[in-house]
């Protein structure tokens, strides 16, 4: 083992874990059988799963072509059309007064789409983009808010073979251009605005300001009115949802796309730099979706309602809210607010108001409802929850416990606990594989709080050293994908060598994109953040995620971000920036006490040393932690851009802070 991959061995010690119950398990939608499948033979399960899952207008004549490595060519010579596996065999099927979607506004307002309803908005959307000269292949830049039309706009694309290219609301108006020229987008769809923490916040004057210089590609801009706000208007090019979709027809048949054909373009770059255009294409794609929805959160269409917080800006909103629930025919809640707006418990009022019983959301916003404490979940009926799931980055376990206690446990608003809390079901993948790659699957696995466990069926992860040797149980690593799978990108749009350079370079042969990982003492494997967030103190190599575990672990400590400071003694020095728990006092010796239980967690080498109390930590409007503008502070530099932060004054406070 190698001194660059044994600090990765200091994870935490977690000995819990916790068996699904013999009722869940026996009514389980996926057992241990298919990894037995997978293991057999790894090609024809995934043709099985392509068959069970979709409805193919031709059928594949090879399941994997990798001949062209490495991009890959999933279901050879299927063809497949998106939008009608989400939509229209429902409504064939006699499915049609099915809900697909609770809609609940941030202004207080609620709708429902039957499937019956959807299929109808999404067939006169790709009339009218047809009408405004957007064809197959074309590419459509989406600048919407978390509203139902951002999903029919998506399927609409798909439904036509184009390409969509969804740029998150909270981008600026250079971060949206940059994205807009690199697809070479024909269409923009955006809104007037939305609402943000109660207030209207505008939209369009970020379009309008993207498009102000020229030599752009856009021909039209369709408008949705969400919230009112006044509108510059430029004749020729702006046109309103309301008065161009309505009107078009309902009439529309859905023709097959080649299963490799485009279907949409993520870009993940921040607001500097080349944006990297993430390329995901049909038939593989949405094949892996839709069976880990299935599998992962247990999903029975006809009964369960699934909601998935995040914004369709990023992949979750992709895979998890526009794709794979409807796929599999399911109802599901779609929430345009934060988890504070109009109140701290208004998550909880939408899942007992809907009975929503899978559960999927970010560990930033577990730590979040920490903080305000367990007395607000506590006056909701939460008992409807069967599934929790995680996603996002690395999940502290006693973020996990409080999930699953408080949340999972919850029986009725009497304070009532179940018998059976619901499991949790911690998700690693990312922009670049589409869909879950390692997670527990509810129903046959025990599991542990803060690891994701167990590779998905048909998926080859592995931990390797820096020679590219797998690592035995026990030791860290940087964690690989060995053999292609149906749902991975097949490039950076426009850039084939920037794709081979980015994910294939480091390891001859093996898919790498910068996370590290330990497998346990039982194989199981648990995330440590990004290779490069990991700090050399002292010689000693040590992962920021297991510093802010042991920060999270404390009783006043409800989250945490911790960074390596350049220090001229010991390479490196941990600074921890920590948020206390909403019935924490901040007192003299907090510090001390927090430095103390990071040494006794992990060792002295791990103590920080600055602890700086805050109210808040830097955030993009996703949830993410921006450490580099917590690094700029921490080594005495001017902050970076804080552009994307939902709050940018919080960086100003934690500088002065600092300072002082």
């Amino acid at each position: 083992m190698t001194e660059a991959t044994s600090a990765l061995d200091n994870l935490l010690h977690e000995g819990r874990a916790f068996p699904p119950s013999s009722d869940f398990a026996a009514n389980a939608v996926a057992d241990a059988s298919l990894y037995e499948r997978a293991a057999a033979d790894r090609l024809g399960y995934w043709a099985d799963r392509a068959r069970e899952t979709l409805t193919w207008d031709a059928d594949f004549t090879e399941t994997l072509d990798w001949s062209g490595a490495p991009v890959a060519k999933w279901f050879v010579g299927g063809k497949v059309n998106a939008a009608y596996n989400a939509l229209d065999r429902h409504v064939e099927a006699g499915l049609g007064e099915r809900v697909a979607i609770y809609f609940e506004g941030a202004d207080g307002e609620s709708r429902t789409y039957t499937y019956a309803q959807l299929t109808e908005e999404v067939k006169r959307a790709a009339n009218a983009f047809s009408s405004l000269g957007v064809a197959k292949g074309d590419r459509v830049a989406v600048y919407l808010p978390m509203i139902p039309e951002a999903v029919i706009t998506m399927l609409a694309c798909a439904r036509l073979g184009a390409v969509h290219s969804v740029v998150f609301g909270g981008f600026s108006a250079d971060a949206l251009r940059s994205r807009i020229d690199d697809a070479e987008a024909k269409l923009v769809v955006t809104a007037d605005g939305t609402w943000r923490r109660g207030k209207p916040s505008s939209l369009k004057p970020a379009v309008d300001q993207a498009l102000s210089a020229p030599g752009h590609t856009v021909d039209n801009v369709l408008v949705v009115r969400r919230n009112g706000e006044p509108v510059e208007w430029t004749d020729g090019l702006d046109r309103w949802w309301h008065d161009v979709v309505p009107a078009a027809s309902a009439e529309h048949t859905a023709e097959g796309h080649d299963a490799e054909h485009p279907l949409f373009i993520l870009y993940t770059s921040g607001t500097t730099g080349k944006p990297k255009g993430i390329l995901h294409t049909t038939g593989g794609y949405l094949v892996q979706c839709a069976a880990t929805h299935r599998d992962t959160f247990d999903l029975h269409p006809e009964t369960d309602v699934y909601w998935c917080t995040a914004d369709i800006g990023w992949v979750t909103g992709h895979s998890y809210v526009a794709y794979a629930p409807l796929i599999n025919g399911a109802t599901q809640v779609m929430f345009e607010g934060t988890p504070d707006t109009p109140h701290q418990g208004i998550w909880w009022e939408i899942v007992e108001k809907y009975k929503v019983s899978l559960l999927y959301t970010a560990p930033t916003a577990i730590r979040t409802c920490m903080k305000w404490g367990r007395e607000i979940p506590d006056r909701y009926d939460l008992s409807s929850l069967r599934v929790l799931g995680s996603v996002g980055e690395p999940i502290n376990p006693e973020a996990w416990m409080w999930y699953r206690d408080v949340i999972g446990s919850n029986a009725g608003k009497n304070g009532e606990k179940k018998e059976h809390p619901a499991p949790i079901v911690d998700t690693w993948w990312q922009t670049e594989t589409g869909a879950h790659m390692i997670t527990p699957m509810p129903g046959v696995t025990a599991t542990k709080p803060g690891s994701a466990q167990v590779a998905v069926p048909g998926i080859t992860v592995d931990v390797v050293n820096e020679t590219g040797e797998s690592v035995a149980n026990g030791e860290g690593g940087y964690l690989v994908v060995r053999d292609p799978w149906p749902s991975m990108l097949r490039g950076i749009w426009g850039d084939p060598q920037r794709f081979k350079d980015t994910y294939w370079s480091r390891f001859e042969g093996m898919y790498f994109a910068g996370d590290g990982a330990k497998r346990d003492e039982d194989g199981d494997l648990w995330l440590l953040g990004r290779v490069d967030d990991v700090m050399n103190v002292s010689g000693h190599r040590l992962s920021t995620t297991e510093i802010e575990s042991a920060l999270v672990s404390h009783e006043k400590v409800a989250e945490a971000a911790v960074v390596g400071a350049s220090d001229p003694t010991t390479g490196e020095a941990v600074v921890a920036f920590v948020i206390l728990r909403g019935n924490a006092t901040e007192g003299d010796d907090i510090v001390t006490e927090l430095r103390n239980h990071v040494g006794s967690q992990i060792g002295p080498i791990a103590k920080p040393r600055h602890i700086l109390v805050v109210p808040e930590l830097p955030k993009t409007r996703s949830g993410k932690i921006m450490r580099r503008l917590l690094k700029d502070v921490a080594e005495g530099r001017e902050v970076g851009d804080a552009t994307t932060l939902s709050d940018p004054a919080v960086m100003t406070k934690i500088a002065e802070d600092m300072r002082k």
